[in-house]
């Protein structure tokens, strides 16, 4: 009988102990599950898996009736967890750009698969593993790309300016990523820093990254986390630790079976001083949320855009045995007002644990914030509408290809910017694809057009860092996160 020890070896243990356990009250249903499984493996139609009907049902059924960030993972999974936990993934090194069934390279990274390929700016991949890209959405095409970074992918390239194809296989390979991926001076004397995530290096990174631009000297920071989904929260109260005052709290934990517990800024930290605006969304979560909240709780910075995800769990990662292992909700972060960050969910525990929380908090100063879960922004944001024009141009792909086109015809130089004659050329290009915009809407939508175009030529020429410098600069959002920083808290 294969099935039964493999059970027994999961279940029992935590189960039939000392009698005065209550733990030890659920044997008897242990063993009814122990007499499905004895059923299914002798008489079901087809063969049973004892690792799928444990890893993909019982087990998984188990946790459901918690909450739905408890998780169990089978040995691929939790292999996959721990290289994550390590910061490491896999990749080919590519930056690229996605429109409907086109995937076009922007950049590859230095000693990437990708760049020892020969892959280069401006190529466009046609096909990944003979399935051809140009009937796939944008979403398709995401998920292909995520898939073929699995493994070995045989990829099928146009380069421009060559009539044939060529193909050509990669292998993907561990790929350095840095937390903080982005910065710059957005304008005189203000900073620009993106954290796209947090890992183990990344206090250290946004504290290198503010002393290349300035450290103490800036007049003010903008710190983008928009689509940032946490990570190591240790990292979240090391980048606080950089803003705000020694002993000050950063959050707390308090759960069932935790003893509360506050993590507080280093007694020794040397925090900066200039003004501080954050950029959050409905995807920044997690150990984004923790830092943003501080921030906020202390008075230290103004947070911008949409309210957050929500997502205000503590987590243990249990190791178990076949190397398979479990992720349990076993407590809830605050903030320093007390705001729980766990947004109520329909049903489970932390419906009722984060529903304690609801209703107006205040920070430091006495500012009015509102709890119930993740962080409602100082300064809300309602972004425009995209055009009729943009929706265009942006569904056809049209200004890439243009930009691909002019950067293999052309030499970019360093001081490149768009002018009213290749607005014109745009415009004739545009019409011979029938795209062929009323003067109204040109007018409208040029500034905008001429910002995308000179963005979509500068990201092959010279890297998409100096690109997205181009799209920040006009961004809605990050515009008025600059202006906020001359105005005081309220």
């Amino acid at each position: 009988m294969r099935i039964l020890p493999v059970v027994a070896l999961l279940l029992l243990p935590a189960a039939l102990r000392a009698d005065d356990d209550p733990a030890a009250g659920l044997a008897e249903d242990l063993k009814k599950l122990l007499d499905v499984f004895t059923i299914l493996d002798q008489q079901a139609a087809d063969p049973v898996s004892p690792d799928q009907a444990l890893y993909q049902g019982a087990i998984p059924g188990m946790l459901r009736t918690l909450d739905p960030h408890s998780i169990f993972f089978d040995p691929d999974q939790f292999l996959q967890l721990q290289q994550m936990q390590r910061s490491e993934s896999k990749g080919f090194g590519t930056i690229v750009s996605i429109n409907p069934g086109q995937v076009t390279i922007l950049q590859t990274m230095e000693g990437s698969p990708s760049a020892k390929s020969g892959l280069s700016a401006g190529d466009e991949i046609l096909a990944i593993n003979n399935i051809p890209l140009g009937r796939l959405v944008p979403e398709q095409l995401v998920q292909l790309l995520s898939q073929a970074r699995q493994q070995a992918a045989v990829l099928d390239v146009h380069k421009p300016g060559n009539v044939r194809t060529f193909r050509l296989t990669l292998s993907p390979e561990l790929i350095d990523a840095p937390s903080v991926d982005r910065a710059f001076e957005i304008e005189p004397g203000i900073g620009y820093l993106r954290i796209k995530s947090f890992e183990e290096p990344t206090g250290k990174l946004v504290k290198a990254t503010i002393e290349k631009l300035g450290g103490e000297a800036l007049k003010g920071l903008v710190i983008d986390m928009r689509a940032n989904p946490g990570g190591a929260v240790q990292a979240a109260v090391e980048v606080a630790s950089l803003f705000l005052q020694p002993g000050q709290v950063v959050f707390t934990v308090r759960g069932r079976t935790e003893q509360k517990q506050e993590a507080l800024v280093p007694a020794l930290a040397k925090p900066y001083s200039f003004p501080v605006a954050v950029l959050m969304d409905g995807m920044s979560a997690s150990a984004a949320e923790i830092l943003a909240g501080a921030l906020q709780d202390h008075d230290r910075a103004a947070i911008l855009g949409e309210p957050s995800y929500g997502k205000g769990i503590v987590q243990n990662v249990f190791p178990l045995s076949g190397n398979t292992g479990l992720a349990l909700t076993i407590a809830f972060y605050y903030t320093p007002s007390g705001r729980s960050l766990q947004k109520p969910l329909e049903s489970g525990s932390l419906n009722v644990a984060a529903k304690a929380t609801p209703g107006i908090f205040h920070t430091d100063a006495g500012r009015e914030v509102r709890g119930g879960g993740g962080i409602q922004p100082d300064i809300g944001i309602q972004l425009p509408e995209v055009s009729r024009l943009m929706y265009v141009l942006e569904i056809s792909g049209a200004l890439t290809k243009f930009a691909g086109e002019y950067v293999q015809a052309h030499d970019i130089r360093d001081d490149f910017d768009v002018t009213p004659s290749l607005l014109d050329e745009l415009k004739v290009y545009l019409s011979e694809r029938k795209i062929q915009p009323g003067v109204a809407e040109w007018l409208r939508d040029r500034d905008l057009i001429r910002s995308k175009l000179k963005q979509e030529i500068v990201n092959p020429k010279f890297g998409v860092e100096r690109g997205d410098q181009i799209e920040m600069q006009r961004d809605p959002l990050v515009r008025r996160a600059v202006q906020s920083l001359s105005v005081p808290l309220r």
